[in-house]
């Protein structure tokens, strides 16, 4: 079967590529989203829990920058050059990806106090929240269109789907 290039860089290098490109960002990612609920819930904006929250969200969103960098000087840009995308899919997965730095990034710009100064803490929490939610469905659409096919999305998908009359389908 044919990878897109989102999961032949988590297959690659393994268990490496797979910790640093999903386990550590998804882990933060994920410490953010549980420990928001409980605060959400609380209202307790001062405790444990908020720092926690606070240093997972500054270490996520900085460390996917890094890794949005490093993957667009080593991966996207010499693809684009060389034309090696395997179709829209590849592209779809790859570059839903990346675009989880932006809910990270703010995150992080969030919680390093750079950005909704002026908003008390419940405010500025929900915008938090949204910010997790955002990057949980780019991250759903990388690992979906991640795991298909990438030749279902090009014309060579096309000579291959074969209905039970024997004839070829009309895209």
């Amino acid at each position: 079967m044919n990878m897109t290039h989102y999961m032949e860089l988590l297959a690659t290098n393994q268990p490496w590529n797979l910790l640093l490109f999903m386990a550590v960002p998804v882990v933060l990612a994920e410490t953010v989203a549980i420990t928001e609920l409980y605060l959400l819930a609380t209202r307790a904006y001062d405790g444990i829990i908020r720092k926690i929250n606070r240093i997972a969200g500054i270490a996520v969103g900085i460390y996917f920058i890094g890794v949005f960098v490093h993957l667009v000087q080593n991966a996207v840009v010499p693809l684009t050059a060389t034309g090696g995308w395997r179709g829209w899919i590849d592209v779809l997965a790859v570059g839903a990806y990346l675009l989880g730095v932006v809910p990270l990034g703010g995150i992080a710009l969030l919680d390093l106090g750079l950005i909704a100064r002026g908003r008390d803490a419940h405010a500025r929490m929900m915008i938090h929240a949204g910010l997790v939610g955002l990057f949980l469905a780019v991250a759903h659409v990388a690992m979906i269109f991640g795991m298909l096919d990438p030749t279902l999305g090009t014309d060579s998908a096309a000579m291959t789907d074969m209905p039970h009359s024997g004839h070829m389908m009309s895209h």
